[in-house]
């Protein structure tokens, strides 16, 4: 991919993101749409038959200090990762929970927790929170509670960089031959299995592992978010390449176990983010050009810790 189609793709991302502290978002099929949940900076309104929560002339709860554990996987730029050498995670995660904490009064502590086996550790109280870029869906409302939307993805095909066969997703799709690569438990392997024969598709533990398989010629396609596929594109620019057609947006939110009273607290502090900038600043820093953290280098060395480069 050209730096000028890269920086295409990651305006493209920062765009949704912007559009989701703007209050809007579109979800299909199972995924349910930011319409329904959509936070916003004004007044109170209900929009199907859920309430959105506000920031205007709302005193924010004051949480007294209290430790919130937060479950993210440390390898899943932009949104945690810990640079190679250091022990401190870093990414739009950390500094997002770091500005919620602000607001409410309280620590974030973050843990680090596999995927998707964090949504049972949340499910089961084990841990307060995760973050880690995860889909809101009917499915898992029936397991967590979520906050409403704080950004929203597109799921998007990668083919290899030569693969000239594939003018738009559709042609992939149609294509009864073409094998697709996702990981396992995500709104992506869902999606794929809802667009071809189960036959078609190779799920992986890790999203890396399925982009080495692209790379390797094993599979013919990867299906991703787009604010995800930006760390793997940029550091393998010379092999694989984005089909540019949206496949389906996603709205993603934090998760809590059912019932939890941190639920109406975060969503006010959201609110507030949105509204005074911060989310937005957050989207240039983590969503820009100039975010250039990669996975693994050209000699498929690790640029992070917890990468899987093989």
């Amino acid at each position: 991919m050209t730096s000028t189609k890269r920086l295409k793709a990651i305006m493209s991302v920062f765009a949704l993101v912007l559009a989701a502290c703007g209050g809007g978002a579109v979800g299909e099929d199972t995924t349910t749409t930011a319409q329904d949940t959509t936070t916003t900076a004004g007044d109170t309104t209900t929009t199907g038959e859920e309430t959105t929560t506000t920031a205007d002339d709302m005193a924010l709860p004051d949480l007294e200090g209290i430790t919130v554990t937060v479950g993210v996987e440390n390898a899943y730029l932009p949104f945690n990762y810990i640079p190679l050498g250091e022990t401190e995670g870093t990414g739009w995660d950390y500094e997002a929970w770091a500005a919620i904490c602000e607001l409410l009064n309280c620590v974030p502590e973050f843990v680090e927790a596999g995927w998707p086996q964090v949504i049972d550790q949340v499910a089961a109280g084990e841990i307060d929170t995760a973050a880690d870029g995860i889909s809101i869906t009917d499915d898992r409302k029936e397991v967590v509670d979520f906050s409403d939307p704080y950004m929203v993805v597109t799921q998007k095909f990668i083919v290899q960089l030569d693969d000239d066969r594939y003018a738009t997703a559709q042609d992939l799709i149609d294509d009864t031959d073409a094998t697709i690569a996702t990981q396992v438990g995500t709104t992506n392997f869902e999606l794929a299995s809802d667009l071809v024969d189960g036959s078609r598709i190779s799920a992986y533990d890790a999203f890396a592992q399925a982009i080495q398989a692209l790379i390797n010629g094993d599979v013919d396609a990867v299906i991703i978010d787009d604010a995800a596929g930006l760390g793997y594109i940029g550091e393998n620019k010379e092999s694989i390449k984005t089909i540019d057609d949206p496949l389906q947006s996603d709205p993603l939110g934090f998760i809590y176990p059912l019932g939890s009273d941190l639920v109406e607290a975060v969503n006010q502090a959201i609110a507030e983010l949105q509204s005074n900038g911060t989310f937005e600043e957050l989207g240039v820093k983590y969503f820009g050009p100039d975010f250039n953290v990669g996975y693994c280098d050209e000699n498929d060395e690790p640029l992070i810790e917890n990468a899987d480069c093989s």
